[in-house]
């Protein structure tokens, strides 16, 4: 294979992945809280006709990631206040949410329709951006791509180096412990829902502001579940999330490049687009397998509603 065809794979390949990784990361953020939101469909959604919006309006691409992120963790307060404060169903709120934020999105995205944005230009990493192959598969993108990985090594070091992430582990693991020693629980669990939230609108803006920058009705396209099922896939692990985020934007490229090829290859082009899908299922039935695991590594209280007064 040429080395300009590799470079482009692999440059595809990061686009793909990085809705999933900074949308992944916002649920894993969430979920080491205890806190489990299946709304990341519908925050995504409303993300990114908020964010296209708004970088239409201001003619701005960070105007647009600003407005994801506040719609986005609008659309978790919505969550929060009826999973934690009134205690619903976490499971059943989300359901709810995700539809709510999918059909949310396609009434006031109408407008948007047939508007478009200028393309964001990309940024060059200086020296980086010159190397053979990964310079221009990884030095060369989208500003919110670098982002992306700074939120990595950000969450990956919260969660394992610092006190307030380790306060956040706890109240995921006992709540009624950490309470027991003064940490405010839901305050806690509030801040990290909304920090979630905040996360999916980014990658909901992200997908209408940089990745296709323009607004189409269902361009989410299940995204939102890909990046619920990388948390499992990750154990809980911001670094596994990351890795899992890029795999499943490699198989989304794979078949893009496989349609597009020309290749003489008998398989249905429905099948190819349901590729990405399909390894999410494999892996979780894969990863199933083994609950030990996923009973070692998921937080004791995932799910489970809590009250101080309990």
């Amino acid at each position: 294979m040429e080395n300009g065809l590799l470079a482009a794979i692999l440059f595809a390949t990061v686009v793909a992945g990085t809705p999933l990784v900074v949308a992944a990361l916002g649920e894993l953020v969430a979920e080491r809280a205890g806190v489990l939101n299946l709304g990341v469909e519908g925050m995504m959604a409303v993300g990114a006709v908020a964010g296209f919006a708004a970088a239409h309006t201001w003619g701005s691409a960070p105007a647009g990631v600003g407005a994801g992120l506040l719609a986005g963790a609008g659309m978790s307060a919505i969550f929060a206040f009826l999973a934690l404060t009134l205690t619903a169903n976490q499971v059943a709120a989300g359901l709810a949410l995700s539809i709510f934020g999918v059909g949310l999105s396609a009434f006031v995205g109408k407008a948007w329709e047939s508007e478009s944005l200028a393309a964001v230009p990309a940024t060059r990493i200086p020296l980086l951006a010159d190397l053979p192959l990964l310079g221009p598969a990884l030095f060369s993108h989208q500003w919110l791509v670098y982002v992306s990985w700074l939120l990595i090594a950000a969450v990956a070091w919260f969660l394992s180096r610092s006190r307030a992430g380790l306060v956040l582990r706890a109240v995921g693991e006992s709540p009624a412990s950490a309470h027991a020693i003064g940490h405010p629980v839901l305050r806690i669990r509030w801040l990290a829902t909304l920090f979630g939230g905040a996360m999916a609108g980014v990658a909901g803006a992200f997908l209408s502001v940089f990745h296709t920058p323009l607004w189409a009705e269902g361009m989410v396209a299940g995204k939102g579940w890909i990046a619920l099922a990388l948390v499992v896939f990750a154990t809980w692990r911001p670094l596994r999330a990351a890795f899992g985020a890029y795999l499943f934007g490699g198989v989304m490229v794979a078949q893009l490049f496989l349609q597009g090829s020309g290749l003489q290859i008998e398989i249905p082009s429905q099948f190819l687009s349901a590729l990405p899908y399909l390894a999410t299922v494999i892996v979780l039935v894969a990863i199933s397998r083994n609950r030990q695991k996923i009973r070692l590594n998921s937080p004791v209280s995932l799910g489970q509603p809590w009250r101080p007064d309990a």
